[in-house]
């Protein structure tokens, strides 16, 4: 079954304004240009509520406004998380479920760097006592800091507006003083040439820290990352144990991935079912 469009969306129900916003850029990217009239007729909302949604955006730089209209940025921006979260909703929620499969019922040490599915992860995680949460992540610690019988441990460093992430030499000196047992990593792209990549190199290295700390390594990653390479690398892609996907990932690049040795679970986001590929065995608790 495949992901509903906007316009299937529309016929149940209007999107909520993040949702609707986030679906803008995203239709941006690929078509460098939009209109007012386009947009009204698409989300079923009036053109004033779409203007309004364009000045925000572009308040925030994300597009430029034209007469009717907007226009992509000429750079290849990065989507702040909260515009994120609102794309592939369904699918990260299920590919959290899933990973949180991977947290064993004894005491142990869980790593999450920043990203919109590694905060869907958070928000599934069970309130455990023998549970302790490494993060780098200002929107997860906020969630987290709300259950008390789950241990935090916030790295310091500077803030990323755009992702919530503390990143440095500070974030990885912390990093470099705990033991992970199974550190769960957010990506802006991966595949098997570019490896595991971000937007930005000091989010690379602190994400990296975080990785290299931990005995087991799960990427978390909705289909639009696979095949996509950004930036900055992380690792490569021998580097980790597991993938977790969702159906909507290219076969072509999951096959790839699956044969450099990384076991590969594939959710189906509406359905929550999995389909677990061929993978290596490995050791980690």
């Amino acid at each position: 079954m495949s992901i509903p469009t906007a316009a299937e969306k529309r016929r149940r129900g209007r999107l909520a304004r993040p949702e609707r916003m986030a679906q803008i850029l995203h239709e941006l990217s690929e078509s460098g240009s939009l209109h007012v009239g386009d947009l009204s007729r698409r989300f079923g909302v009036s053109e004033a509520t779409l203007r309004r949604d364009l000045t925000a955006l572009e308040e925030q730089r994300l597009l430029t406004r034209t007469h009717g209209g907007a226009l992509a940025q000429e750079v290849d921006y990065e989507l702040p998380v909260r515009y994120r979260e609102a794309r592939s909703r369904e699918a990260k929620r299920a590919i959290a479920r899933e990973a949180v499969r991977r947290v064993p019922p004894e005491p142990h040490v869980i790593g999450l760097t920043g990203g919109s599915t590694t905060a869907a992860l958070a928000k599934e995680l069970p309130q455990r006592a023998d549970l302790t949460v490494v993060t780098n992540a200002l929107n997860t610690a906020m969630d987290l800091v709300l259950r008390p019988r789950v241990k935090l441990v916030v790295v310091g460093g500077v803030s990323r507006p755009r992702s919530y992430e503390l990143v440095g030499p500070w974030a990885e000196q912390v990093l470099a003083s705990v033991n992970i047992g199974t550190a769960f990593i957010g990506v802006d792209g991966i595949d098997v040439a570019g490896g595991l990549t971000t937007h930005d190199e000091n989010e690379a290295r602190t994400n990296r820290a975080m990785l290299c700390r931990a005995q087991r390594v799960v990427v978390v990653a909705d289909g639009s990352k696979l095949g996509r390479r950004t930036l900055a690398r992380i690792a490569d892609v021998g580097e980790i144990h597991e993938l977790i996907t969702d159906s909507t990932a290219d076969s072509e690049a999951v096959a790839a991935i699956r044969a450099a040795g990384v076991r590969v679970t594939v959710v189906d986001g509406l359905l929550g079912k999995t389909n677990i590929a061929r993978a290596r065995l490995f050791d980690g608790s």
